[in-house]
């Protein structure tokens, strides 16, 4: 079904390639070069799209002449990039901001910077009345840092969070961080045109604009060739990737895309995050279905189980889609793993509709889950439209009781993985003991290993002997 889709035959991808050569090239030199110079600190809170970003402006000061140093103690410039979804993780960030407050008075020369969501979600606040921050950035204006950074050390406004609809960061290679050598993120696309209403994202982010199809094809075929084995796509919809060739007026699809990402090596596995239910197509699931380095697995998120709650957080689909979009995909993808986000406690939510919640877990047998109960976001149509009348206790009971049907989903669902053979990727030395490595198998489940001087990077089978509720254990074979 894929012969008239694009693939790599035929594409000049030497352009592309060359340029993120070129932006590698710039930042290794700058980092070579800012050794003695100033240093910057980063650190990333919320989803894989914010460390990724984080990525990319590491790239940005590096052609600015900073290095990057991983003690905030001997930083001239300290950023955190920011996470707005969760109240916790504000609270978070503000505990964090008035350590590094603290510690700039012994260093009065020390510029503080926000970054992210929470940046763009606050603006000036953290500014001018809180005066926690010298820089506030937002997600689209990361390349203007640079300038931001000289006019607050010159004692003027370093604020820039306005949201494009352009900005995709294309052209910039970004500087791995915090990584193994196996493993990466590539963002396909940036902002949200999905408007939920427990939702501050496409307020913090912006509209949906995806990036250059062949940008994302030779940075995966750079990684390959620098010793990754593993991307993972990135966006907040991927599902909605679709990305128009100014020259020849063709449009790729996601799972064009991802067909086209999966042909650069068969040694190269491919992951996605994250989709959504009423955009994930049949289309992409056969492309798992067909490319045997495109991993069998799908994050789903239902955020509820009952259709009236689904309603009133605009999620546009109800619990009767969602299951049929499950069933085609254990129909198409048979060992598919498939995790989740659920949310207990949405405005309104009764005990039956929380209830629908618990069957529907019931039903589908999810491999994993991100849980939480639902905190409610200044600004959006959830704040201005209903009560959070659901006692904060309720929404706990609630969550403990998502909660422990995962547990044991999960303890049920690792048991039955023992005696099975996974191909699994070695990633890293296990947490525990040196002797173990540890990697993922296609289902996205965590294996450890005997180490028997395996390499990071190089793919293995594994016989599942045991399981905990998170973990399978196996042995070579």
């Amino acid at each position: 079904m894929y012969d008239n889709n694009p693939t790599l035959e035929g594409l000049d991808l030497n352009k592309p390639l060359e340029e993120f050569r070129q932006g590698e090239a710039l930042g290794i030199a700058a980092m070579e070069l800012a050794q003695e110079g100033k240093k910057f600190y980063i650190e990333s809170y919320g989803c894989s799209m914010n460390f990724s970003d984080s990525e990319i402006i590491a790239a940005i000061l590096f052609e600015d002449g900073f290095s990057l140093t991983r003690n905030f103690e001997e930083a001239d410039l300290i950023l955190l990039n920011t996470c707005a979804i969760r109240d916790n993780a504000e609270q978070r960030v503000r505990k964090r901001l008035s350590e590094f407050k603290h510690a700039k008075k012994n260093r009065p020369g020390v510029l503080i910077g926000m970054l992210g969501c929470m940046a763009e979600r606050l603006k000036e606040n953290l500014l001018e009345q809180e005066k926690l921050v010298d820089i506030v950035c937002g997600p689209d204006a990361y390349r203007d840092l640079p300038k931001l950074v000289k006019n607050a050390d010159s004692g003027q406004k370093g604020v820039n969070v306005l949201l494009s609809r352009e900005e995709t960061y294309s052209d910039i290679s970004p500087i791995r961080l915090d990584t193994n050598g196996v493993t990466a993120f590539i963002s396909i696309m940036r902002g949200c045109d999905n408007m939920c209403s427990f939702c501050v994202v496409p307020f913090t982010r912006g509209r949906e604009r995806s990036r250059n199809a062949f940008a994302v094809i030779a940075e995966a075929q750079d990684l390959y060739e620098r010793g990754y084995r593993e991307v993972t796509l990135l966006g907040q919809n991927v599902d909605s990737y679709k990305w128009e060739n100014p020259e020849t007026g063709q449009v790729i699809s996601f799972a064009q895309l991802m067909v086209m990402v999966a042909e650069v090596n068969s040694a190269l596995r491919i992951r996605f995050s994250t989709s959504h239910p009423k955009d994930i197509t049949d289309e992409v699931l056969y492309a798992i279905a067909k490319y045997d380095n495109i991993c069998n697995y799908i994050h789903l998120p239902v955020q509820s189980g009952n259709s009236n709650v689904l309603e009133r957080m605009n999620r546009t689909y109800n619990r009767e889609w969602y299951l049929e979009r499950i069933a085609a995909i254990q129909r198409i993808v048979p060992d598919c793993g498939i995790s989740t986000d659920i949310i207990t406690g949405f405005c309104g939510e009764t005990e039956a509709e929380h209830q629908d919640t618990l069957s529907l877990m019931e039903m589908v047998q999810y491999d994993m889950a991100y849980m939480f109960f639902y905190s409610e976001r200044p600004g959006t149509l959830a704040a201005r439209k209903y009560v959070d009348d659901v006692p904060h206790e309720v929404k706990l009971r609630r969550l403990n009781e998502v909660i422990e049907v995962k547990k044991r989903q999960a303890a049920i669902k690792n048991q039955a993985d023992i005696g099975k053979t996974f191909r699994v990727l070695v990633e890293k030395p296990s947490k525990r003991s040196d002797k173990d490595m540890s990697g993922r198998n296609d289902q996205n489940k965590l294996i450890v290993f005997p180490a028997e001087k395996l390499k990071p990077g190089t793919y293995v089978n594994v016989k599942v002997t045991s399981a905990s509720q998170a973990t399978l254990i196996g042995e070579l074979v």
